[in-house]
């Protein structure tokens, strides 16, 4: 199988509305840009079928969160806001955006069912576009190398996402500035706030999930995939602390 070489610090994020990536998983994204990584967001939507916000605005709103962050950003169709179905022609849309970036990583919604149906379907694609990406003999994709990421990682854009079964691997945010960049890039999303508090509910998340791991801030992320180091210091330490 041929890949395509590939800067080792890239990661590229996927999100089925406008603000989904950076409720999820903004401060991650903060942290690396900040630490040097090259991060692109990949907008499947354009919220059409929100209560509050054009998707012109929408689409304003998330570019404008997306260079507080330090990332770039494309859009993509998947079928509009509130229609995404699990199709070949998707899962081929997703593996296509992958080999065109070639990431080191790739962020998606957990696959979990009793959150928005969008962001189910969208973690199974992506979950499905990242294996295909890597076969070699898929015709409709042969016009792009082949392309093998390490990791696929899924994030819980709200609690109803949260798989209760799987190991989650919680990401430590140091970087006050990097928290600082996240709430700012989360207020971008102007027309959101309307219905909810989800900057109030993403910084509580985090603070929560930080006072379970003994640090400030933490986001949750859950690999697809058992992940395999060749030492037991890249594994960090244990949230309990013992």
């Amino acid at each position: 199988m041929s890949t395509t070489p590939t800067d080792p610090r890239v990661l590229l994020a996927f999100g089925a509305h406008p603000d989904d990536i950076e409720f999820g998983a903004g401060g991650i994204i903060a942290n690396e840009t900040r630490a040097g990584t090259k991060v692109h967001l990949v907008v499947c939507s354009e919220g059409e079928s929100a209560t509050f916000g054009t998707p012109a605005q929408r689409r304003q709103e998330a570019m404008h969160s997306a260079s507080i962050l330090g990332a770039t950003i494309e859009f993509i169709s998947l079928g509009g806001d509130s229609h995404f179905q699990r199709s070949i022609e998707s899962t081929l849309t997703v593996a296509r955006t992958i080999r065109r970036i070639a990431p080191q990583w790739v962020l998606c919604p957990t696959a979990k069912s009793g959150q928005h149906p969008d962001h189910a379907v969208l973690g199974s694609l992506v979950r499905d576009g990242a294996r295909l990406a890597r076969y070699g003999g898929v015709a409709e994709l042969r016009d792009l190398p082949a392309h093998a990421i390490d990791q696929l990682w899924h994030y819980a854009v709200g609690p109803e996402g949260e798989p209760a079964e799987a190991n989650a691997v919680w990401y430590d945010l140091a970087d006050s500035g990097a928290v600082a960049l996240w709430k700012e890039a989360m207020a971008a999303h102007e027309s959101q706030s309307r219905t909810r508090r989800y900057v109030e509910l993403q910084l509580t998340r985090a603070r929560l999930l930080g006072l379970r791991a003994g640090v400030e801030y933490a986001q949750a992320l859950y690999p697809a995939d058992p992940i395999v180091v060749k030492s037991l210091g890249q594994l960090g330490r244990g949230a309990r602390q013992f």
